[in-house]
């Protein structure tokens, strides 16, 4: 598997570093997204509801930094076997449990 992470240092957001990172995701970046559904629903014009995805996409981002800096061991595994069993939990379930023990839901 290619590095997790580019030259500076952050997280790349892969399908499987986001499906590994995904129930993180849901806690901390809940409010951008729900400001994000409901701007979409208000007005179906993308260009009204630009500065909503950027928050989120910002949110997303640093929780991933976050996520990278605080477990990288326990992530980088997880991701590895996300991205080796192309993103099948189930057969990840031993590395999901050690990274949400080293990285538990806010």
């Amino acid at each position: 598997m290619a590095s997790a992470v580019d030259a500076a240092g952050d997280p790349i957001p892969t399908s499987a570093v986001l499906t590994a990172s995904s129930k993180h995701i849901a806690v901390r970046c809940q409010a951008e997204n729900v400001a994000f559904l409901k701007c979409k629903k208000q007005d179906p014009n993308p260009e009204k509801c630009l500065d909503k995805g950027r928050q989120v996409t910002r949110c997303v981002l640093g929780l991933l930094k976050d996520l990278h800096q605080n477990c990288t061991k326990e992530m980088d595994a997880y991701v590895g076997c996300l991205y080796y069993h192309t993103n099948e939990f189930d057969l990840c379930r031993k590395e999901q449990e050690a990274f949400e023990k080293a990285c538990p839901l806010e």
